[in-house]
């Protein structure tokens, strides 16, 4: 954050509110340092200044009547540690250079609603994390938003329950696949793998995210041979299969993509949720025509969360803003396998997919990221069994084939659910005992 003089803010007071009708704002929590020579309330009040009428120095129209009713407030502002009677010269050794802070500001919900009084989804960020993102060290924790506001928000249109019922599976954690290698194969190299795993016992197929419409795989072609592969290995396992297909494009083609997949048969899409954009998910959320489960990737989510002290945290980023805009499940990474994520941080994204939040349906979280058969005792540990368990190579590397990876899964699954280890269900089964042998167990996640 800037540092900013005492003395030209403290010509109005520190501002801390109590008693607003909290139904009309949406509120950001934040956490800041900032230079040890500048207050933290002083700074939090600009902020919220900054991010509603006001800039860095005094305008003429900013008048009493336009702050009343649309300036930003700051409603919390606690130092960490919490210093009470000093500061102490030295912190651990070291000269105490800066100074920590949790801090709450309130946006007047009017700002951010058009004249329809739907939340501007765009401006949203404009508000809460827009030049103050620029700060320096500043991070976006969450945004709590007024019950009317939530309203206004698609939400999942199928969410956990809607994609279990399709596939007519309960109580068990779903398994996905992710169709390898990653790109630069044909649509006919694509329907063989769909085939492949989704006769072992794979629930739901998606393409790798780095995969759309190319011309050596083009996005008609892949719909043909991934559904033909799909009715096939359905007619086999009489079990449903769902294919996520990738329609991430230029917005003038990323509606025309949703159609072609319907049209064609189709029964579900992914997109690439921060590249496309939130607010054209959004969108496509509330078009009653498309009708299809969607499917969102986490790929460029590392940019906005990774920095412990700046961006906007994982929590939001992958749980809390996809389910607001209408993802159905979220692809997250876990930390079993090639992805690495604090054990909290991936325990609060779970929870931020499905805590109640008005009365949007829940949001199915797929854990991800070099997940093998052995590490799913771990996962059901961890998140339960309202999970879909993400594998891409695990399952096309298997010593014997996709096929065989996938049942190794659904072994690995159903030891899980009996509640036995996963190495001693290996001994009567050989999928498993073959996956076990090629990756062992990875980490725990502990």
């Amino acid at each position: 954050m800037p540092e900013v003089e005492f003395e030209n803010l403290l010509e109005q007071p520190i501002a801390m509110f109590d008693g607003l009708d909290i139904e009309n704002y949406i509120i950001g929590t934040f956490i800041v340092e900032i230079s040890s020579r500048q207050m933290g309330t002083v700074m939090g009040q600009f902020a919220a200044v900054e991010q509603s009428t006001g800039t860095w120095v005094k305008v003429p129209e900013e008048t009493a009547a336009v702050r009343k009713k649309h300036v930003a407030k700051l409603i919390g502002c606690y130092e960490l540690p919490h210093w009470e009677y000093e500061i102490p010269k030295s912190y651990e050794g070291k000269k105490l250079r800066t100074r920590k802070y949790c801090m709450q500001v309130a946006w007047p919900k009017i700002n951010l609603v058009n004249k329809e009084g739907n939340l501007n989804f765009a401006m949203l960020f404009t508000a809460v994390i827009g030049n103050i993102s620029m700060g320096g060290k500043l991070k976006l924790l969450d945004i709590w938003f007024p019950k009317d506001i939530l309203k206004t928000l698609p939400g999942p249109q199928h969410g956990i329950e809607g994609v279990r019922d399709y596939l007519g599976v309960q109580g068990r954690p779903l398994l996905n696949n992710m169709v390898k290698p990653c790109t630069g194969h044909s649509a006919e190299v694509a329907g063989k793998l769909i085939y492949e795993a989704a006769r072992g016992g794979v629930d739901v197929i998606k393409d790798d995210e780095l995969i759309a419409d190319q011309s050596f795989n083009t996005l008609e072609d892949r719909i043909t041979a991934g559904m033909e592969a799909i009715d096939r290995a359905n007619e086999e396992k009489g079990e449903k299969t769902i294919y996520f297909i990738n329609i991430t494009d230029n917005n003038d083609k990323v509606f025309e993509n949703f159609e072609l997949i319907q049209e064609h048969g189709g029964n579900g899409v992914l997109i690439n949720y921060l590249p496309q954009g939130l607010t054209t998910i959004k969108k496509i959320a509330e078009d009653p025509s498309l009708k299809l489960p969607i499917q969102m990737h986490m790929d460029f989510a590392g940019v906005w969360y990774e920095d412990p002290w700046s961006g906007v945290a994982s929590n939001l980023t992958l749980g809390k803003l996809p389910r607001l805009v209408g993802g159905d499940v979220v692809v997250l990474p876990a930390p079993y396998g090639k992805a690495y994520v604090v054990k909290e941080r991936f325990l609060q994204n779970l929870v931020a997919c499905t805590y109640p939040l008005g009365d949007m349906k829940k949001q199915m979280p797929m854990p991800s990221g070099g997940i093998t058969p052995g590490m799913v005792e771990y996962a059901t540990r961890d998140a339960g069994w309202d999970i879909m368990i993400g594998s891409g190579g695990g399952i096309h590397s298997h010593p014997d084939g996709p096929a065989a990876g996938g049942r190794a899964f659904r072994q690995a699954i159903d030891a899980a659910m009996k509640g036995i280890k996963v190495k001693k269900h290996a001994k009567d089964h050989e999928e498993l005992a073959k996956a076990l042998g090629t990756w062992g167990q990875g980490r725990t996640g502990a």
